[in-house]
């Protein structure tokens, strides 16, 4: 049986990071695998998280973490792909990075377009899912294990994203969806998902995807 196959690209929300933990949220958790169980036999989701990526941005100091580099790879290991879904742009906020919202969603257009140049690795017309990050919630400015990374201006960058990110989607000839009606943070860093938001969310992008896929 051929069946519809599913990438999601992203950063620590996507590889399932639970800030109670420092861990990993459980197989019958993540998102991810939420998705999978809505969805059903006929669809296969692929998890490409990696906590810290960026759109294209290199950070430095951990490696490993330009979401432009891994892109290629992450596709062909899944490939054909009838949907790549891209949740990027958190780990951009940092201070350290220097980088305006613009600047975000510019590194996202490249991204995106190194993608709808991929045709072979598409079962037919490339389709791609933007999906604007979680906003930042601001009381991570409180927390001192957290703020250090994150730096100033991160809240207030995250919140301009949505926005900016479905007038990128349209420019672009993709769909578009934002996360953050269907979640909510966690408490101890407000800027991963909380238990709960991975069902909610999982369900909402399931109907998002029988749109797009049927």
């Amino acid at each position: 049986m051929n069946k519809k196959h599913i990438l999601c690209y992203g950063d620590s929300n996507t590889w399932g990071y639970c800030a109670q933990t420092g861990g990993r949220y459980d197989d019958d958790v993540r998102w991810t695998c939420r998705l999978q169980d809505l969805l059903g036999e006929g669809y296969l989701v692929g998890e490409a998280g990696m906590s810290g990526r960026t759109t294209v941005f290199e950070d430095p100091l951990n490696e490993g973490l330009n979401g432009l580099t891994h892109l290629i790879p992450a596709m062909n290991h899944h490939c054909p792909l009838d949907l790549l879904v891209i949740m990027l742009g958190t780990n951009d906020t940092k201070e350290r990075f220097s980088a305006t919202p613009r600047n975000i969603t510019d590194g996202l257009r490249r991204l995106v377009n190194k993608a709808k140049g991929m045709e072979l690795l598409f079962n037919g017309k490339p389709r791609i899912l933007i999906v604007a990050p979680m906003k930042i919630d601001e009381r991570l400015y409180g927390e001192a294990a957290v703020f250090p990374g994150m730096g100033a201006g991160c809240v207030e960058k995250s919140q301009a994203l949505p926005a900016l990110y479905e007038a990128l989607a349209q420019e672009l000839g993709c769909f578009y969806m934002d996360c953050n009606p269907h979640v909510s943070p966690a408490l101890g860093d407000f800027m991963h998902f909380d238990l709960d938001s991975n069902q909610r969310f999982a369900k909402a992008l399931q109907q998002k995807v029988l749109e797009i896929l049927g």
